[in-house]
């Protein structure tokens, strides 16, 4: 396969008249749909717009490569575009992007177009060859310059095996420098030469044994055109400069020319050039110099004079931070792909855990009486089983939220103190009473720990600096969780009897309604669920809620209360779900995804399968699944809907009071919160 299989004639347009970005994205996507590569368009351009949200694809010379792997893709594919005058990119140069390459990937199946997309990626570093394009009448000649570069540089009977072409640099012995002293780099020694590179960047392995100057990590968020070309501006510079340097691409394929143990610890300095989490454990110690993609692309010879010197700071053990590319970020940002971290880890519980309870009350729908409702869930075995086993999963939730926030924030020495932080969060523990209290912190509690766990640990890598080095194995192993663990056990415990406050003004104030208009109160509750999903607002409305199942004289009642509680808790992942399928161009594709699940969530009450799309666009989210809440309780209410269990959503419809018009309240709700996310949130927002 050659890049001309990929890019067909109708997939082409020249010196086309777009003269902004969403016009030429436009047009993009129309070639991409001309040459039969897309399912969706409009998704494919969601795709697209996604990734220009993680940073401009344009790599200046006013070149631009849009791109996305996406579910919308049904086979692999190029569109390319010249453009007249040209479109305001966000190129790091300045320029206006005249050059345009979409890329078009699919989300499932194999790798193999990605090796010929990364040609094309490497290709385009050639200034001639992107003037040679520019200046193409037609697809003939366009193609023909494609096709000819590609043999030239990847001939027929070169070798596709990433070990075998050549490498990369002069092969000298490289001796790291000692602690302060320079190291003399820019030409190669007398009678060497450093030979041309035949294969792709990033996969110019050496032979074993072979010592280098650099080593260096590329990586993009999507692994298909920054990274390669990252590293064939890198490869080219080292060339330049006669300083040898091995590259791994971590591309959407996987790990390309990986870095020997034994050709990191030789190398005099370290280049991650990522737009991405990458692992740094196995620098430990190196001098390392953490930049965007961009500046790989873009600013290679400087790099590669400083690393080789051995500028950057040293690389801590136990890994230290992780690079993410986060160079020029704003703070929102960097808080943005930490919270991310937590929730794309929390997930897989919340869904998990979450089902398995639904499952449980389902098992024990054909068991459930007037005299058993206290046990709905656990009365058969195999619904006490899946009870049991579903609510452990789900009570691992919050601290895997906040310990992979302080992760991404303080790398593996915050995950000990961040998941202890948000387990005490849960348990509401405080001074006088360390083992838990029945208040819990909940969500918010979590969130706060884990942010909190990240920056402590941050504080005491830099008070742990000046210690000897004699010390330094044992920071990661002993002092870093030693002194995090208490640390946030002592933050905590000071911070969850605010939280119990909290709680108790919450609780005092719907007390006070309830004797005023049930109407109001209903609203109110309903509210209140959606307002932190599983937090303490969330918390004192359902405890209120099942107070209320209990009369006067002690026995169990129909509660309108809880009916009106657990409609509340149900609108905010079905809002959600609606939002995902009718205003799918507000919401990434992860996200759409993940939104669907929130159907069964939502029907079966539990709310905190909203949380990963409160927790991105809190802001947005929030108070649209509120006031969606706020009706169907107040809905509830006034049709005098009441419910006899504490739980249990679509299944214990069939004993309520009132059914039909509780599942008008729900549908009303629901839709008002489908609609108020649509309004509220924009492609902007995603």
């Amino acid at each position: 396969m050659r890049i001309t299989d990929l890019l067909r004639p109708e997939g082409i347009a020249l010196n086309a008249g777009a003269k902004d970005q969403n016009a030429a994205l436009d047009q993009l996507v129309q070639l991409q749909n001309n040459s039969g590569n897309l399912t969706d368009p409009k998704a494919y351009k969601t795709a697209l717009l996604a990734r220009e949200d993680q940073g401009s694809t344009a790599i200046g010379g006013g070149v631009a490569v849009p791109h996305a792997k996406s579910s919308a893709v049904s086979r692999p594919g190029l569109a390319a575009l010249t453009l007249r005058e040209g479109a305001d990119w966000g190129s790091p140069d300045g320029q206006k992007a005249q050059l345009l390459f979409a890329i078009a990937a699919p989300q499932e199946g194999g790798d193999d177009h990605l090796e010929i997309l990364s040609r094309l990626m490497v290709l385009l570093m050639d200034e001639q060859f992107r003037e040679k394009l520019l200046q193409a009448r037609d697809k003939k000649t366009f193609l023909a310059v494609i096709d000819r570069a590609e043999r030239e540089k990847y001939p027929k009977n070169a070798s596709p095996d990433p070990a075998k072409p050549a490498q990369n640099g002069p092969k000298q012995p490289s001796v790291p420098p000692k602690n302060g002293e320079k190291t003399e780099v820019g030409t190669p020694k007398s009678g060497e030469m450093a030979p041309k590179s035949e294969g792709k960047a990033g996969e110019n392995a050496p032979e074993t044994g072979s010592n280098y100057h650099v080593v260096a990590v590329t990586a993009c968020p999507t692994g298909i055109a920054h990274t390669y070309m990252a590293a064939e501006a890198l490869e080219k510079a080292g060339r330049r400069l006669g300083i040898s340097v091995k590259v791994e691409t971590q591309g959407s394929g996987g790990a390309k020319n990986k870095l020997s143990s034994e050709e990191i610890a030789s190398a005099h300095g370290v280049i991650i050039a990522a737009d991405k989490k990458v692992e740094l454990g196995r620098f430990a110690g190196k001098p390392l110099l953490s930049v965007p993609v961009s500046d790989g692309i873009n600013k290679p010879e400087s790099l590669l004079r400083q690393a080789a010197a051995g500028e950057g700071p040293i690389c801590k053990a136990g890994g230290g931070r992780s690079a993410e590319g986060i160079a020029g970020e704003g703070t929102g940002r960097q808080v943005y792909k930490h919270l991310m971290n937590g929730v794309s880890h929390m997930l897989p519980f919340v869904i998990g855990g979450g089902i398995l309870i639904a499952l449980a009350f389902l098992a024990d729908a054909g068991a459930v009486g007037e005299d058993n409702f206290a046990d709905f869930g656990l009365i058969t075995p195999l619904a006490a089983f899946l009870k049991n086993v579903g609510g452990l999963a789900f009570n691992f939730m919050l601290p895997i939220l906040s310990g992979y926030i302080a992760q991404s924030i303080a790398d593996r020495p915050g995950l000990a103190p961040g998941f202890v932080g948000g387990a005490l969060a849960v348990s509401g523990a405080t001074f006088a009473s360390p083992a838990g209290t029945a208040v819990s912190a909940g969500f918010l509690g979590a969130l706060l720990a884990g942010f909190l766990a990240g920056y402590v640990m941050l504080a005491l890598e830099k008070l742990c600096e000046g210690l000897p080095r004699a010390v330094e194995g044992i920071k990661p192993v002993l002092i870093y969780p030693l002194a995090g663990i208490a640390a946030m056990g002592a933050v905590m415990c000071a911070l969850n009897p605010l939280v119990g406050m909290l709680n108790t003004m919450v609780t005092g104030a719907l007390e006070s309604l309830s004797g005023t208009s049930a109407i109001l109160l209903g609203a109110v509750v309903g509210g209140m669920m959606a307002i932190d999903m599983g937090g303490p607002f969330n918390k004192a409305a359902y405890l209120f809620g099942t107070a209320s199942l209990v009369g006067a004289a002690g026995e169990a009642v129909a509660s309108p209360i809880m009916a009106a509680v657990m409609v509340g808790g149900m609108v905010p992942p079905l809002a959600v779900a609606l939002a995902c399928t009718f205003f799918p161009g507000r919401f990434s594709q992860e996200e759409q995804k993940n939104g669907l699940v929130n159907y069964i969530m939502g029907l079966c009450f539990i709310t905190e399968g909203a949380i990963p799309f409160a927790a991105a666009d809190p802001v947005r989210v929030i108070p649209a699944c509120m006031a969606g809440s706020a009706v169907a309780g107040g809905l509830s209410m006034a049709f005098g809907c009441t419910l006899p269990a504490p739980h249990g959503g679509i299944f214990v419809f069939p004993v309520m009071g009132n059914m039909a018009m509780y599942i008008l309240a729900l549908v009303v709700g629901s839709v008002i919160g489908m609609a108020l996310l649509g309004l509220l949130k924009s492609r902007e927002s995603r």
